[in-house]
């Protein structure tokens, strides 16, 4: 294992190909990071389970986003909870409020796009 590798939430996971969230999962995983898949269907991607709902999770480094603001309020608590150390909302996730209250938590919010931050090495 990469002693880089950092265990990855990616909300908005979905087995639907061509998707950012789908795409982010892949390459995660082409990178050596760990994964961990939350969205709004059950499904697979690489032998990972989608999860949905509010699944128990350990040692989560990095929250990626790929929700839109409209819906993310249902998941702040449950974000919060997991204390990742940082959070990247995808083009299209910005929530200046939510960033907000991740910083009171002293968890990073980071704009940016998670395919673009992994091949460009600054993941």
């Amino acid at each position: 294992m990469d002693t880089n590798a950092k265990k990855t939430l990616v909300i908005g996971a979905t087995e639907k190909s061509g998707r950012y969230a789908n795409l982010a999962a892949y390459s995660l995983l082409r990178h050596g990071h760990e994964i961990e898949l939350l969205g709004l269907k059950e499904g697979q991607i690489e032998g990972n389970t989608i999860h949905i709902g509010e699944p128990a999770l350990e040692d989560i480094d990095t929250v990626t986003m790929y929700v839109g603001p409209q819906n993310q309020p249902q998941l702040y608590d449950y974000i919060k909870s997991l204390k990742p150390r940082r959070v990247i909302f995808n083009p299209g996730a910005e929530n200046p409020e939510f960033e907000k209250q991740l910083q009171a938590e002293g968890i990073e919010p980071i704009e940016a796009c998670t395919l673009v931050m992994l091949s460009i090495g600054t993941y």
